[in-house]
């Protein structure tokens, strides 16, 4: 857990002096929590609502991704690439939009701190961290629940969690992928025993290779991607459930509170979205591949169709969201905890 901690004790003290310059005077929106329905969402335009909702011209968007096409790679790049996330922005007054891809979680954070994005789609892991020691932020949407993460080992290398006592080997450090592993180490008794580096996913074949490390945890795309190269899992997320990822979608609280009807235009966007990939997920496998640069069958291999929920907040996502943010306060990976509920949007 060392290097785990030094990292995030590293990021507090550079959030917490961002904070003071770019976030100080940041206003906190709404007062009662509304978790969305599972019922088809209403039209993104409804009659009028377009006039009594404006919003800044200016939007910027950070996510996840190994590239930077430009491309949001998950439900709401559906609605990119159908062309109504912006068409329907436009509607509101939004004629100014960046998205922009970062290749991990505490990337995008930094970009939040300083002010730089309005607002992050990643994993809930960098999200809960940076909460928790203060980036004014407020979670509106939990756009994917139930992520698999893929612990990966040359095919002659480990072929059992055992097998790693005494080893070294990584994963990115502060992501989804980083608290499945340090879980499942825990639950195996090895979390002393066995000694975790940080290693951006990119990087990690070449580590295995070399025998630089034993064994590497993965996130989607590049898990299925290295195990049809002739690499083996010895392990994957799905077999804990309570160590499956997640992705939220959050808000800087500066942001809404200069743009109080954000909130419901975007989320009604990812819902139709969510929607229509539900009947159409041949389509938005394709979709992904082309955004992702990941071949359709290592898209396929990575996700359930079903994790991108039309409701904003599941009963189910809900309490996986939880759980994590209990085991990261549990096992000093944050050192401050604080209550779901207070960090949810509310209209």
């Amino acid at each position: 857990m060392k290097t785990f901690r030094k990292h995030w004790t590293f990021t507090a003290l550079l959030l917490t002096s961002v904070f003071s310059l770019a976030l100080s005077g940041c206003g906190t929106a709404g007062s009662k929590p509304s978790a969305s329905s599972a019922a088809a969402p209403a039209p993104v335009q409804a009659s009028g609502q377009a006039a009594e909702t404006k919003l800044e011209p200016k939007l910027r968007i950070g996510y996840i991704a190994p590239n930077n096409k430009g491309t949001i790679t998950g439900v709401e790049g559906w609605a990119q690439k159908k062309g109504y996330l912006e068409s329907e922005l436009k509607k509101y007054g939004v004629t100014d939009i960046s998205i922009k891809s970062f290749p991990n979680g505490p990337n995008l954070n930094e970009a939040l701190a300083s002010g730089a994005l309005d607002v992050g789609i990643y994993g809930d892991t960098p999200a809960i961290n940076a909460r928790s020691v203060g980036l004014k932020t407020k979670v509106i949407n939990i756009t994917q629940s139930g992520m698999n993460a893929w612990l990966v080992a040359k095919a002659d290398g480990p072929q059992k969690i055992e097998d790693l006592k005494g080893k070294k080997i990584a994963t990115a450090d502060g992501s989804y992928m980083s608290r499945y592993l340090k879980g499942l180490l825990l639950e195996k008794g090895l979390d002393k025993d066995v000694k975790v580096v940080h290693l951006l996913p990119a990087d990690g074949e070449a580590a295995l290779a070399r025998g630089d490390i034993e064994a590497y945890a993965y996130p989607t795309g590049f898990g299925p991607l290295v195990i049809g190269k002739g690499y083996k899992a010895i392990d994957e997320a799905k077999q804990h459930p309570d160590l499956r990822g997640s992705s939220v979608t959050v808000a800087s609280e500066d942001y809404l509170a200069k743009n109080a009807g954000f909130v419901k235009v975007w989320n009604s966007i990812r819902q139709k979205a969510a929607q229509e990939i539900q009947v159409n997920a041949d389509e938005f496998y394709k979709l992904y591949a082309e955004s992702s640069e990941f071949p359709v069958d290592v898209v396929k291999a990575s996700f359930d169709i079903k994790q991108w929920q039309v409701e904003d907040f599941s009963a189910d996502s809900l309490k996986l969201l939880e759980g994590t943010k209990k085991y990261l306060f549990d096992n000093g990976v944050i050192k401050k905890d604080f209550n779901l509920n207070d960090w949810i949007y509310k209209p």
